[in-house]
């Protein structure tokens, strides 16, 4: 597929997802909905792609919505269709894909961007980001899996505040709530999540996503269905030929080759 509102980059074993409409802050319309749930779908299929990263062009990571798409489609526009067939896609692929997103925040995650920053796996955020849930300005609902993923990290009271108020929130608070990971200089983050990038892109990435998906289904799951899941999985990892090399680069006293199968 072709992208025209986004780049997509393949190097080292990193795709790299970037959000491409710097002139409106990198605001969603419907093609750039489809051409990102796309891409992470596209990172799935390629074993090259061991770890992803996602960002926006220009100074922003993405406005949300774009709302002048909404106004100019008028009463053909259907928001719950929109989500289902749009903003539903990109979350559930994020979520789904086991391999580890990056959400590189190099500037304001607001409505929607913030459910793609928070269903990232690591968020390396400037410290001129910052996050906003725009959404009662204009009376409508937190949506993109907010209601979801948000009071998982940040409690429910904090959850319904930033909801509620729509009061945006600067990197460094959001850092103390831990809804960033880390918090860089704006002129250091590029190379702080490529640290990260090649790291994980390095290591042994059947675990790592087996991990994630383990802690994803722990939220449904008994104390005893998580004990039962972890040994099923790890009796899958333990097939692997990344734990052969761990295991045996341990012995060696040397570092581990991982190739990720």
């Amino acid at each position: 597929m072709t992208y025209e509102h986004i780049l997509y980059d393949v190097a080292g074993g990193v795709a790299t997802i970037t959000l491409n409409r710097p002139d409106s802050l990198n605001a969603f319309t419907t093609a750039m909905i489809g051409e990102t749930a796309d891409a992470f779908k596209q990172c799935s299929r390629d074993a090259a792609v061991r770890c992803v990263v996602i960002t926006g062009s220009g100074r922003g990571f993405t406005a949300g919505q774009d709302l002048g798409e909404v106004q100019a489609r008028g009463d053909e526009f259907s928001i719950g269709p929109h989500l289902r067939a749009g903003y539903h896609r990109i979350i559930k692929n994020i979520v789904g894909l086991e391999k580890p997103v990056i959400a590189a925040v190099n500037g304001v995650a607001a409505g929607a961007g913030v459910g793609v920053v928070l269903a990232s796996d690591i968020r390396i955020a400037s410290d001129k980001a910052s996050l906003v849930l725009a959404f009662s300005k204009i009376g409508l609902v937190p949506d993109s899996g907010l209601n979801w993923l948000l009071p998982r990290v940040i409690g429910q009271a904090r959850a319904y505040q930033l909801a509620v108020t729509a009061e945006r929130l600067g990197a460094e608070q959001a850092l103390a709530w831990g809804l960033f990971n880390e918090v860089v200089p704006a002129d250091q983050l590029a190379a702080r999540v490529d640290e990260w990038a090649q790291r994980l892109a390095g290591g042994p990435s059947v675990s790592f996503g087996l991990t994630k998906r383990a802690m994803n289904r722990a939220w449904s799951q008994t104390l005893e269905e998580a004990l039962d899941y972890e040994a099923y999985l790890q009796d899958t990892a333990a097939h692997t030929e990344d734990n052969k090399e761990g295991v045996a680069a341990f012995l060696e006293k040397r570092a581990p080759q991982y190739r990720g199968r």
